[in-house]
């Protein structure tokens, strides 16, 4: 887990796989365009509106600032989304290679097993187990990260309807 204190990285990125390091660059990259974008916004609260055309190009740019971070937050969930499609391929790919291995096994293929369990000799036992563990493992994973990205975009949609009321009462 990183934590960013204004550019400052408390912890390290080490040990972390490139799924997490990918994501979390696009997160970074996400939170950087949504603070310049609030602090454009920000910057509205100074600009006096001396007419009602003042006040309709500031309503205007609020607007546009507002569609700007909703932009920046659906371009990340986006691309989160196509992440997880792509992990998700990558896994069932997996999965076919280990289907493939475990097909079913001509004579000779399983006297020479039988022979193998008999004189003790095992070749990686469980490898096709193990796989499928960890790739369940995976989609559970998948599956909850893809929850929170509804969740987010959820919370983000409510948040920039109340911002634009609270920003249309205040004006």
């Amino acid at each position: 887990m990183n934590i960013n204190v204004q550019g400052l990285t408390l912890f390290n990125r080490i040990g972390a796989s490139k799924s997490t390091l990918d994501r979390l660059d696009r997160q970074e990259k996400r939170d950087n365009k949504i603070a310049f974008i609030e602090k454009q916004k920000d910057n509205l609260k100074n600009i006096k509106s001396e007419s009602i055309e003042d006040i309709q190009r500031k309503l205007a740019m609020l607007d546009d600032y507002n569609e700007q971070i909703a932009a920046a937050k659906a371009e990340y969930n986006h691309e989160q989304a196509f992440h997880v499609l792509d992990e998700a391929w990558e896994q069932g790919e997996k999965i076919a290679e280990a289907a493939e291995k475990a097909a079913p096994k001509t004579p000779e293929e399983l006297r020479e097993e039988l022979i193998e369990e008999a004189t003790g000799i095992e070749k990686n036992d469980g490898l096709l187990a193990d796989m499928l563990d960890e790739t369940m493992e995976e989609l559970e994973d998948l599956a909850e990260a893809s929850e929170e990205l509804m969740e987010e975009t959820e919370a983000v949609q409510d948040l920039e309807t109340t911002e634009n009321l609270e920003a249309t009462e205040e004006l």
